[in-house]
């Protein structure tokens, strides 16, 4: 077999495959013996006739294009081993000469893994912001919400205010017909928290229990629903009652009953421990991504067509199930975006994140080939126990993890982590 290479792209490759007469007669060979076990011969059992015999009986053009297909198949396959070639799709082949028993030659087109050059990684722009600080302020808030979320709530008999929680009962109708999503019963609504559209609260605030009444709106002209934006409705709303929040006493009991504290100091520190860790933690995912970031653009990454058509279809899959979570569907968010139709959407914003995550992923796998960084049986093992912890004692999700695809999924997902991490030990400023 005589092979020559000729590189179409940093991406695509053609090699050009040229067999021999002992090759072809190889092939005729394995072919034959794939037809033999179909063929009738009388006085042998089907699938026994000695090869002589079927050869003798099997159609010579279906022996020609079995011989032909299981040539190519063999060729194409060991061609790209020898020559070291990762192809990510199966070769487009085009056959240019054939002659059974004599001669074949043809092409093999296919898109490859291209080879990355990294550029100066060690000297990298991005640094971590100016040091984490909590302030008293932020603490505060977080103390407040507690402070509400263990408050009396008791029913009242007064007119509504902003900071109440209301159970009401709505419809609301365009043109006179209800409209779907604009029905509600035994609601709870907290005025101010700007849960609905402009303007539904702040009509309910001054009316007590038992009132109905009407609140007359206007949509938003950039509404998720098509036939609603901008358009006049109104909603018939009975206020059935009123709950007033008192806010938890911030006291050492306070303290104690969430956590293990003696004091309001003691919870206060740990609130503000906890905000620390959690700002270093968002500072240093920041720093991560500025630095691959930076890798990507000195270094000289190409991107494999193929590549980003599966990493686009991945995020489209991944959003639109994200979005159904939200009660949401893609039309719904091309509308609110101002996209034209989902093929612009894949084209501005799918697209350019799929670019980015593929590169991002070939030059941190060239990286972690010259950083010698590997990852072992023990840490492998550590870091599936801890996805197992997130899905607790449920038999059927914890089965997953035997599978031998998923454990490779976590041990790529550990060299990338590994390997952002040496990323930022490199360029520690």
């Amino acid at each position: 077999m005589k092979t020559t290479i000729k590189h179409l792209s940093d991406t695509k490759v053609e090699l050009t495959i040229s067999l021999t007469p002992s090759e072809l007669a190889d092939a005729e060979k394995v072919a034959l013996v794939k037809l033999s076990k179909d063929v009738k011969v009388a006085g042998f059992r089907k699938g026994k006739v000695p090869l002589a015999v079927a050869q003798k009986n099997v159609d010579p053009l279906k022996l020609q294009e079995q011989s032909l297909d299981d040539a190519v198949s063999k060729a194409v396959a060991s061609a790209f081993i020898e020559e070291k070639i990762q192809a990510l799709d199966r070769p487009a082949v085009e056959i240019k000469k054939f002659v059974p028993g004599e001669t074949l030659e043809f092409t093999a087109e296919a898109e490859i893994l291209p080879k990355v050059t990294l550029g100066d990684y060690k000297k990298l722009k991005a640094s971590a912001s100016e040091k984490v600080t909590i302030s008293a302020k932020e603490v505060d808030a977080v103390i407040e919400r507690m402070r509400e979320g263990m408050g009396e709530k008791k029913d009242v008999n007064r007119a509504a205010k902003e900071g109440d929680e209301t159970i009401i009962d709505f419809v609301g109708k365009k043109n006179d017909v209800p409209f779907d999503g604009g029905t509600g019963n035994d609601y709870s609504l907290t005025l101010g928290s700007k849960s609905f559209i402009p303007g539904f609260e702040d009509a309910i605030i001054g009316h007590k229990p038992g009132d109905t009444f009407d609140i007359d709106l206007m949509f938003p002209t950039d509404y998720h629903v098509e036939e609603l934006k901008g358009a006049p409705v109104s909603f018939t709303t009975t206020l059935k009652a009123i709950k007033e929040l008192t806010p938890a006493t911030i006291d050492d009991e306070f303290a104690a009953q969430n956590g293990p504290f003696s004091t309001v100091a003691e919870m206060k520190a740990d609130i503000k421990k906890g905000l620390t860790e959690q700002k270093q933690r968002e500072i240093t995912d920041k720093l991560k991504d500025d630095l691959v970031t930076q890798l990507i653009e000195v270094s000289k990454v190409p991107v494999p067509q193929i590549l980003i058509e599966d990493q686009a279809k991945s995020i489209e899959q991944d959003f639109e199930r994200n979005l159904m979570y939200q009660g949401l569907s893609i039309d719904e968010y091309l509308n609110t975006q101002k996209f034209k139709d989902k093929d612009e959407w894949i084209e501005k914003e799918v697209k350019p994140t799929a670019m980015k995550r593929v590169q991002a992923g070939l030059a941190l796998a060239e990286l972690s080939k010259v950083e010698k960084i590997d990852a072992t049986t023990d840490e492998l093992k550590d870091h599936i126990e801890l996805y197992k912890k997130q899905y607790g004692n449920n038999p059927e999700a914890l089965k997953q993890f035997d599978d031998p695809e998923v454990q490779r999924d976590i041990a790529n997902r550990l060299l990338t982590e590994k390997t952002v991490d040496r990323l930022v030990e490199l360029n520690k400023k």
